[in-house]
């Protein structure tokens, strides 16, 4: 028998045991999403800490040797120290024959309470016309649960494994993955030393229906913009006793804010993209065989209008254009009613979704002269001070690569249909992360569909969605060993030449 023949046996009798498993691994979503691992909220850091312990009681019953590493702990801006929950490391398989594959993925969630709009209690998984509503369910207790299913599978049906394991699963992800850069960098020459692959699912396809392979992000760089009245210190003035004779602080920000985007959502500062990448013809024509339905992306937020009414220039200006959007304003009056008075600093808060090759140093100059430029144009005897608290730089990867081609044929084996080629619109930084540190090929694999709410009321996976992607996840194993050894064959051969 062809090793081509013994490889779709073996499919099969996964794919039929994932099937008559399903009920099971729902079971085991289940009781993940019981658990409230909100990492945002410091109270449910605890509810954190046990959520990666049953992660790594999980992965210890795969058989894999899982090292919980203690991070420490940081301080809150009360002064309080909080500790932090481990990060794991564990490895399954250590054969010198096969690939080795590093799955990242996190078990913390965003905050979710039943009366913010949720339909279903948040924390009870509860399926509803084949949907799995439950905070995390898509992000991402879902996708870690189903690579887990996976692996698991092998295990059961004691196939021989394709290739090795090793997992990062973290419990910080949705509050800024405090710690993770630096055992990254510590364990650079350690554990990640044989790496040769790295898979993240933890984002979602760009259609209700059709899978896709992500293969870039926009980075981000948020500023605060801060107008001040340098004569009354921090005491804010009565309207009515100062309205009309003085420069507000207010009036100088809102003409700031003002002056950054125009009405097509351009962005007016100076040399913002110079840098920007040039379309390229293969990825112009990325964009045309990618299903996206203008209507369906609305009805799935709720918006009643685009800037632009073309797939293609919607796609454009979401992936590989730079975007500017105003995010608030701190120090103004924003309760009901009304309040008369004049703040004496406020600030203004916006970001830019960068994209390759912006550099984010370059981006900070250039908003900081044009803010102050201007600024000066006002004649205004306030102070400003534009700062950039946070940046992430943007990630793209090559869909040439073997990740890519092994990961396409897994999603047509499932599917029976090609994924579409994507960028995420948002910022992901642990993708450049692993990308810039391990200098390792990663792949962003989704699972979950557009409508699944991540962050959102009604967080949910669909039962389809979740089985199906397990399905996906060992194929890809299959594919990747398969490939793995072409690529190793082939350079022998060279070598031998």
């Amino acid at each position: 028998m062809s090793s081509s023949s013994s490889s779709s046996a073996s499919e099969t009798e996964i794919f039929q045991y994932i099937d008559l498993h399903q009920n099971v691994f729902v079971k085991n979503l289940e009781e993940w999403v019981a658990v409230e691992s909100d990492s945002v909220q410091t109270d449910l850091r605890k509810e954190v800490i046990r959520m990666m312990a049953l992660a790594a009681d999980r992965l210890r019953a795969l058989g894999a040797a899982v090292n919980s590493v203690n991070l420490g702990s940081h301080q809150l801006p009360d002064g309080q120290n909080l500790p932090l929950p481990p990060v794991i490391l564990a490895e399954l398989g250590k054969d010198p024959q096969n690939p080795t594959l590093c799955f990242y993925g996190h078990v913390d969630v965003q905050p979710a309470k039943k009366d913010d709009g949720w339909k279903t209690d948040p924390y009870t998984l509860t399926e509803i016309n084949g949907n799995l509503y439950g905070r995390g369910a898509t992000d991402n207790k879902g996708p870690v649960l189903a690579w887990i299913n996976a692996v698991e599978t092998f295990r059961a049906l004691k196939l021989a494994m394709p290739v090795n394991f090793k997992f990062v699963i973290e419990g910080m992800e949705e509050a800024g993955s405090l710690g993770l850069e630096k055992l990254l960098e510590e364990e650079k020459q350690c554990f990640f030393a044989d790496v040769d692959y790295i898979v993240i699912s933890d984002n979602l396809w760009l259609s209700n229906s059709k899978p896709a392979l992500t293969y870039g992000t926009r980075g981000n760089a948020c500023f605060f913009v801060e107008v001040k009245d340098t004569g009354c210190g921090d005491k804010d003035l009565h309207s009515g006793t100062f309205g009309g004779i003085i420069h507000e602080p207010m009036m100088d920000l809102i003409a700031l804010l003002d002056s950054l985007v125009d009405p097509t959502g351009h962005i007016r500062i100076p040399g913002i993209y110079d840098s920007v990448a040039a379309l390229t013809e293969e990825e112009r024509k990325l964009y045309e065989s990618i299903e996206f339905d203008l209507e369906e992306h609305k009805n799935n937020s709720g918006v009643k209008k685009f800037l632009y009414d073309t797939k293609e220039e919607i796609l454009l200006h979401l992936w590989r254009y730079p975007s500017l959007s105003i995010h608030g304003i701190e120090g103004a009056f924003h309760e009901p009613g009304t309040k008369t008075v004049i703040p004496a600093k406020v600030i203004g808060k916006f970001s830019i979704r960068q994209v390759p090759h912006m550099d984010l140093s370059v981006v900070k100059r250039q908003v900081v002269e044009y803010l102050e430029d201007v600024f000066s144009k006002r004649n205004s005897p306030n102070k400003l001070k534009v700062s950039m608290p946070l940046g992430a730089e943007p990630w793209v990867a090559d869909i040439n690569d073997p990740l890519y081609i092994a990961a396409r044929r897994a999603v047509k084996t499932v599917f029976r249909e090609d994924p579409d080629f994507i960028r995420d619109g948002s910022t992901i930084p642990i993708a450049r992360m692993f990308q810039t540190i391990m200098q390792k090929s990663v792949i962003m694999l989704p699972i979950g569909a557009a409508d699944d709410g991540e962050h959102s009321q009604n967080e949910k996976i669909s039962r389809y969605n979740y089985i199906e992607g397990t399905k996906v996840f060992a194929a890809f194993f299959l594919e990747i060993s398969k490939l793995h050894g072409q690529l190793q064959e082939t350079s022998n051969t060279k070598t031998d030449n």
